[in-house]
């Protein structure tokens, strides 16, 4: 069973396997895109937490669940807070 971030996830991975997308001939606009992707996955910050041992082996299980390392995990959680997908009830 796959799982989806997202309504848009679904549909883009969805999209690719139905074959709907074909490969663009123009080389330089090719170039372009690739050098967006790989700025896009370009990490240059470390950030250094400190978690319980409850916490990080609940972090590691879940991680394993979505089939990714937990390190991409914690940034992904990081991240979609940042962009307002996760709200933080206390």
């Amino acid at each position: 069973m796959i799982k989806y971030i997202d309504q848009e996830e679904k549909e883009l991975i969805e999209s690719l396997y139905s074959e709907e997308w074909k490969p663009n001939p123009d080389k330089t606009v090719n170039k372009v895109y690739e050098e967006y992707a790989r700025k896009s996955i370009e990490f240059d910050k470390i950030l250094e937490i400190a978690l319980s041992q409850r916490d990080y082996e609940k972090i590691k299980v879940k991680a394993i669940e979505e089939g990714i390392p937990y390190q991409a995990f914690v940034s992904m959680l990081i991240h979609n807070y940042n962009e307002g997908k996760i709200v933080l009830t206390i």
